[in-house]
């Protein structure tokens, strides 16, 4: 005998025959209802866990220029930021292009809303142009952040007066 709520008939002795009823139809579609509602939400839940809290990382300028500069001035310039997001802003390493510059990276974690800085000294004993790039790595929305600096570090023996005139 069939244990379902279906018509059964015995073919042979260990054969069933079963007929679905409309019952069975109805029950098989409200299982399925039921299953696309909880698949339906679980979808959701995992949405919604994926789009967490971030931080978000605004610079107020991306390039600083030192304009024409004497040579063994202070070639120490400060790049600042402030988290924007709405999660703690965490400054994994800022790098250079060479090693004339400098970058230092602020200790410690930087709270939704704070500010803080970035400071970048140059090494203006070099005679020349600058044209330098320096990487902030952060858990930033942006993770990667491309800063640049520029300017012209004149020789010793004229100033910066008479070479711009």
């Amino acid at each position: 005998m069939c244990k379902s709520r279906h018509n059964c008939k015995i073919i042979k002795e260990d054969q069933l025959f079963c007929s679905w009823t409309k019952d069975t139809y109805f029950s098989i579609y409200k299982n399925l209802e039921i299953m696309k509602k909880l698949i339906l939400l679980l979808v959701v839940a995992f949405v919604g866990l994926t789009a967490h809290a971030q931080a978000k990382i605004e610079f107020k300028t991306e390039t600083i220029d030192y304009g024409k500069i004497a040579k063994g001035s202070d070639g120490v310039r400060v790049f600042e930021f402030t988290n924007t997001g709405d999660a703690p802003l965490v400054i994994e390493d800022v790098k250079s292009t060479c090693g004339c510059t400098v970058p230092k990276k602020p200790k410690g974690a930087i709270a939704p809303g704070a500010s803080s800085s970035i400071e970048v000294k140059y090494d203006t004993k070099r005679v020349g142009p600058i044209r330098k790039t320096v990487t902030v790595y952060s858990n930033a929305s942006e993770p990667v952040k491309a800063l640049k600096i520029k300017g012209e570090v004149l020789a010793g023996d004229k100033s910066v007066m008479e070479k711009t005139k």
